[in-house]
């Protein structure tokens, strides 16, 4: 059986978070509509909750992804529901790429996170009270530290530990790094070969660098 590359393997996720209150925050707030258009995911980041960013700014209020505290943070926590709506990929991909490495939310949109899961985006989910707790802290005390950890499903705040629950499935993906379809390939990449010569409409193919 092929193996994965250990870079792949995720297990663990530190860093300061950023709460984004509401229930059902769908697919559409979470990138708009506008950019489903992209070719690449490139740039994706900086449009993230872009229609909600503006409309607090013309308000005079800042929205949590623009407030200095927040820069830099790891963790986006949410509520339930999140990732509702549509079921595009640019979703997931615009929240990893304004540097997220993990959700935690109270729950999910099913195939929300199983898009989230494809890009190695943990999405792990808190009781409601203990959502609560964990989004006023990352509120009152921005500068606090986080810590997922997926082997022993805890989420940790300084000296509190707070437990987590994901498909066991998407789990075993993330721990094992076969969420990682590039890398699988790439570790049995002569089984690759072997195959690309059977086949008569790649006829002529050579490996890259050969």
């Amino acid at each position: 059986m092929p193996t994965t590359s250990t870079s792949s393997k995720i297990s663990r996720v530190q860093g300061r978070a950023v709460a984004v209150r509401g229930n059902d925050i769908d697919t559409d707030r979470i990138i708009p509509a506008r950019y489903l258009k992209t070719i690449t995911f490139d740039g994706l980041g900086d449009h993230l909750f872009e229609d909600d960013r503006a409309e607090l700014a013309r308000r005079g209020e800042a929205h949590p992804l623009d407030r200095a505290a927040h820069k830099g943070a790891h963790f986006l926590f949410a509520e339930s529901n999140f990732g509702c709506g549509s079921s595009r990929e640019h979703a997931p991909q615009a929240i990893l790429r304004w540097g997220i490495k993990a959700i935690v939310a109270g729950s999910f949109a099913e195939i929300f996170a199983g898009n989230s899961v494809m890009i190695g985006l943990p999405c792990v989910s808190v009781v409601p009270d203990e959502m609560a707790t964990l989004m006023t802290i990352c509120e009152s005390e921005p500068a606090t530290e986080f810590e997922l950890d997926l082997d022993a499903k805890t989420l940790t705040a300084g000296s509190r530990a707070f437990g987590i629950t994901m498909p066991d499935s998407a789990r075993s993906s993330l721990l094992s790094g076969n969420w990682d379809a590039t890398a699988l390939l790439v570790a049995d990449y002569e089984e690759v070969q072997r195959t690309a010569a059977r086949l008569p409409y790649v006829s002529g193919w050579t490996a890259p660098g050969a």
